[in-house]
């Protein structure tokens, strides 16, 4: 894509920081830094997000977590935790069109970074519940 930013990055084009490559992903340092080592994991091949994988992207993307998850617990021994995130659509907070995984590091309950999860159990019954389950299995393919 001639005007994708990582596109632009994977090509040289633009400088990163790049913390691993290989003939499917690069990996690289996100400019925010939410905290230190924020690393963001991006398929070469260019895709919009999780909807646009074919079964054979997703398993290369998605082997490779690991192997940068370990890497910054490395680098990083005073690490507690580690968020994957991988935000898809612009409601969901994607804010660059292609593809990504943040492996965002977590050092103690002060870091700038957070999420919330809403607890709704209450507003579904079990009958809900086996429908919504029901209509989402119709789909798997």
């Amino acid at each position: 894509m001639t005007d994708c930013i990582f596109c632009k990055i994977v090509d040289q084009e633009i400088p990163s920081y790049k913390v691993y490559e290989d003939d499917q992903v690069y990996a690289f340092l996100d400019i925010t830094q939410v905290t230190k080592g924020h690393t963001l994991l991006i398929p070469k091949k260019h895709v919009t997000d999780i909807f646009d994988y074919e079964p054979e992207l997703a398993g290369e993307i998605f082997a490779r977590v690991p192997k940068i998850a370990r890497a910054l617990e490395q680098a990083f021994p005073e690490m507690q935790g580690l968020n994957i995130i991988n935000n898809n659509k612009e409601l969901a907070y994607q804010s660059v069109f292609h593809s990504h995984i943040h492996l965002i590091p977590r050092y103690g309950k002060s870091d700038d970074f957070s999420i919330h999860f809403g607890n709704n159990q209450e507003a579904y019954s079990p009958v809900e519940m086996q429908e919504i389950a029901e209509k989402i299995m119709k789909q798997v393919k």
